[in-house]
Parts: C-alpha cells; structure tokens; sequence
C-alpha cells in the first residue's frame, strides 16, 4: 500500500485520527454497499512523494480495517454492532468477511485530486487552491494550510515553539488552538521582525501572502539557523513575560486580563523588545516601563497606527517604534 511504502506523507500537525468506530464502521459500510466515495487530495511535493491534504480519515479507515486494528483505540476493528451498520457484516473484522467482500474493500477505488505547481517555484498557487477545499465542511484556516504546504524547517521550528511553558503562560491556555491560531502568532513574530529589518519597497503589505512568503523562503535553514531562531524567540517571550506578566500583548485598559492576544500589539511590543535584547538597551524599572506602556494608549497616533490601516508599511513600522521609544525609552 502506498502509505506502508512511504509514498503518501501525512501533514506535520495533521490532526490525529478521530473518527468514532461508528463514523469509521459507516464509511466501511458504504464501501461495501458500492456507494461512491468523496474524492481525496494530495499535493505533489519532492521525490514524487505525495503530501495528504484531505482525506486523511478515509485513508486510515480502510488502511486500519485491513490491517485488523483501529487507531481510535489500538484494538481489534470489529464494525459496530448498529442498525446503523447492514447486518450483513455487523460486528465483523475484516478477515470474517467473504472473500467476495474483502475483495470489493481491496479494489475499491477513492479518487484522488493530486496538485502540483511547476511555476512560479513558491507554492502560491497551491495555497490558493487549499484555501478554496471545504470538503470537512470546515473552512481551513491560513495556517492550517501553511501547515499542509510549507513542510520543512519552518514549519518544525513553529510546532515546537507552540508548547514552550513560557508561550503557553503569555497565551494563558495551556491548550493548543486546533486553528493554529497561536502557531500564527509565532509566525507573525519571525515575519513582522524580518520586515522591521528589511523594509519592503511597497506602501503596504498583504499579510496572508507576506506570511506565506516567509514561511517558504524559511523551509529550509540549516542547524545554525533552527537554534538562532528559536532562542530569540524563547528570549524575547521571557523578556516581555518578566515586564508584563498578564498583560503581555494586551491593552493596559482591559478588566479581564484573560483576553485574547491582540496580534497588532502583538507585532509592536514583540519586536520592539527583540531591538531591545539585539541592542542590550538598559532598561528603567518595570514599574516606569508600565506606566509608560498605559500613557501610550492615550497617544492618539499610536491608536491610528493599532487601529487603522494595520498592514500600512509605516503603520507597522511606527508602532514598533512606538513601543522601542516611549515604552522601553530607547533611540531610533
């Protein structure tokens, strides 16, 4: 079979299998009774390897069925026992069917929609296609489809970092967003920070396509590289924990402390204080660096810049600025 060789790849953060037996033992139903199956869809990718992009359940349904063993609960696959399930095969393992049965599971065919992007050589075009597939009646979000399509380093680097004991305290949720939104926020630090030091010759970005761009040009990196981006991260967190505690990436005017991250202050006090740690600025007491951090959001250009026009080249910018001068007291 195509995955036991290795030929079929499953997502990084692919979500694990989590069919119920009885969702599983209805698919194997349908097989049986010759109803047609929804198409899967891979991605091409190097080595003539095939990336699942959907229909990861569908695959391991048949795959465990035929194997004897279901992965929802590393025990004998027995169909359910249900009305829901012909009594034909209720209740039975792959290997009590008929061999007219088996047959018709083995030859089954499941049609498969295999992408691949020739050119241009950066993956665009496959994640506009990804982005349009709604086949789990769930829209996928951006970084669910980074996920599928950036393999590599990157995309590594950002699973790991996810679980760091510091990032989960800032987040104030031990739990991992299943929409990868907190991976994102991740991501946005390493891009918006690439951004600051090397200023894009345009007035504003698209920050779906400038996300995607970093993720791509950053699959592949080299040891150095992995353990550079990784420590400045870790430290930049610490550094904006050991300051703000549960205010960490909020706005100083909130009652709930419990309130999502903000991803625009996001982007200003997270790379702000990366220039503070590059630059090893001396900083006043943490109670002065408070102070100043609420009489910001009193400064009605710093609001415009959170506010409005928020993927303005100068906009971005100019609240990182903000935060690197007013806040933290350092010189531009």
């Amino acid at each position: 079979m195509m995955y036991d060789e290795g030929e079929l790849l499953k997502p990084e953060l692919q979500r694990n299998y989590v069919w119920t037996k009885l969702e599983a033992s209805r698919f194997i139903d349908s097989i049986l009774l010759g109803l047609p199956v929804p198409s899967i869809f891979f991605a091409k990718v190097e080595d003539e390897k095939k990336l699942i992009i959907d229909g990861y359940q569908r695959i391991m349904t048949v795959y465990d069925f035929v194997k004897g063993v279901f992965s929802g609960n590393n025990q004998s696959f027995k169909l359910s026992n249900s009305e829901a399930i012909n009594k034909r095969w209720r209740n039975k393992t792959f290997v009590e069917l008929t061999e007219d049965e088996q047959i018709r599971i083995r030859a089954t065919t499941i049609h498969a929609i295999i992408f691949e992007q020739k050119q241009p050589r950066n993956d665009s075009g496959m994640y506009q296609i990804f982005e349009r597939i709604n086949t789990g009646g769930k829209t996928l979000k951006s970084q669910e489809i980074r996920n599928c399509i950036y393999q590599g380093d990157m995309n590594s680097i950002l699973i790991e970092l996810n679980k760091e004991e510091i990032w989960r305290k800032i987040l104030q949720n031990d739990k991992l967003d299943s929409r990868m939104l907190d991976i994102e926020l991740i991501l946005r630090f390493f891009s918006i920070s690439h951004l600051y030091s090397n200023t894009p010759d345009t007035h504003t970005i698209n920050l779906t396509n400038y996300l995607n761009w970093y993720m791509s040009d950053k699959k592949n990196m080299n040891e150095g590289q992995i353990k550079k981006l990784t420590q400045i991260f870790i430290d930049t967190m610490n550094q904006v924990f050991e300051i703000f505690n549960d205010l960490s990436f909020r706005k100083p005017t909130n009652i709930n402390r419990k309130i999502k991250v903000n991803p625009v202050i996001f982007d200003a006090v997270s790379v702000a204080t990366l220039r503070v740690i590059e630059n090893k600025l001396e900083l006043a007491s943490k109670e002065a660096i408070l102070d100043r951090y609420g009489k910001l959001f009193l400064d009605e250009e710093f609001i415009d810049m959170i506010s409005k026009r928020t993927t303005n080249i100068d906009n971005i910018i100019g609240r990182i600025n903000k935060v690197y001068v007013d806040v933290y007291g350092g010189k531009i």
